[in-house]
């Protein structure tokens, strides 16, 4: 299998039991083929949501489909110039399905009549961390469509990719949709990405246990960015409109609440802020020289004041002045896609807004 990996690229929080296996939205293979025809064999381990994979060649995607559970043969690319080196990417267009059980995708053969070559190095890396929108829920389908299912998801026409793509970057994905940083969009306090952002992949396991390493500590010096993209706060302000969370363990009651005005009560903007400080805290601790850049704004910016309040906090208690915010452009009718979320044109200004800042901080 090492053997077959050479010159193959994997991109994506992997682990060291099973450095092949994909569990994020954007994770993907990557590899420069020179050769007429490419056959790749990937298997797909899922519960109820399957796993789906866009396949880009030079930049243009020729196809996405879902996985059948088991080994899947996709044909890549066949008649074909075979002096001519073409970029492939298999891309896991699906986040990680808490819930699902095992689910994952593993790259288990590739047949060629050519060569794999070295794929170029990329200009920077890039870590973003989110919720439904990072995922890339609802980036594709039908407006109106709102079926729960991983169809409606996409990892490539998504603000994370398109942001990578403008600037010649590698990244990582970590987002669950309904997450935020202190509450879920149900006030489970459970939900929160701080959680569980230092495992390789918290969020698969089977009945709790540990999958291809998914409970792994994840060793941070594997990928070392330039900037960590925030998209969060989305789904803590959304859970003041949702009903209480009781703790099924503890009998505690939790819920984020709303003044008159809008904004978040006492209580709740001082929870919001302590779970922010001390989420960018544990951040700075496993990126020390990255760029930190809190992005906000697709569905509304109910949060703004406070994850501003956050920053200042942060900044205040840190020193850190590696710290940015950008509101993003809020979603317009026609911007939206399926479930409600960001669609096509939304995703592009928001890449197109981010990608600016960046070269800005860089």
């Amino acid at each position: 299998m090492q053997d077959m990996l050479t010159n193959v690229r994997i991109l994506g929080r992997t682990s060291k039991e099973a450095p092949d296996v994909l569990f994020w939205t954007g994770s993907r293979y990557e590899m420069n083929v020179k050769a007429s025809f490419l056959t790749v064999t990937i298997e797909a381990v899922y519960g109820g949501q399957e796993q789906w994979i866009a396949v880009l060649v030079n930049g243009a995607m020729l196809c996405r489909m879902p996985l059948l559970n088991g080994e899947n043969k996709v044909l890549v690319f066949r008649n074909r110039n075979a002096a001519e080196v073409k970029n492939v990417r298999i891309v896991k267009e699906v986040q990680p399905m808490g819930g699902d059980g095992p689910n994952y995708i593993r790259l288990v053969g590739i047949e060629t009549d050519g060569e794999l070559v070295p794929v170029d190095e990329p200009k920077h890396r890039l870590i973003f961390i989110g919720d439904s929108i990072t995922s890339g829920e609802g980036g594709i389908g039908a407006h109106g469509e709102s079926d729960w299912v991983a169809q409606l998801f996409t990892a490539v026409d998504n603000y994370a990719y398109k942001t990578a793509e403008a600037l010649s970057a590698e990244y990582q994905v970590v987002s669950q949709s309904g997450w935020g940083v202190y509450c879920g969009y149900n006030n489970d306090i459970h939900m929160n990405i701080p959680g569980i952002y230092d495992r390789v992949c918290a969020l698969v396991t089977d009945g709790g246990k540990s999958v291809c390493g998914s409970m792994e500590l994840y060793d941070a010096s594997s990928f070392v960015p330039d900037a960590v993209i925030i998209n969060l706060g989305t789904n803590d302000g959304g859970a003041c409109g949702s009903e209480a969370y009781t703790d099924s363990e503890t009998g505690a009651v939790y819920r984020m609440k709303k003044n008159e005005d809008g904004s978040l009560d006492g209580e709740s903007l001082e929870r919001f802020t302590t779970a922010a400080v001390d989420f960018l805290t544990k951040l700075r601790s496993l990126h020390g020289g990255a760029r930190f850049l809190w992005v906000y704004g697709m569905l509304g910016a109910d949060m703004e004041e406070a994850i501003l309040a956050a920053i200042r906090r942060y900044q205040s208690l840190s020193g850190d002045e590696k710290i940015s915010y950008l509101r993003l452009p809020d979603t317009t009718p026609e911007g939206f896609g399926s479930r409600w979320h960001p669609g096509h044109l939304s995703h592009e200004r928001a890449a197109a807004a981010i990608a600016d800042k960046l070269r800005e901080l860089l």
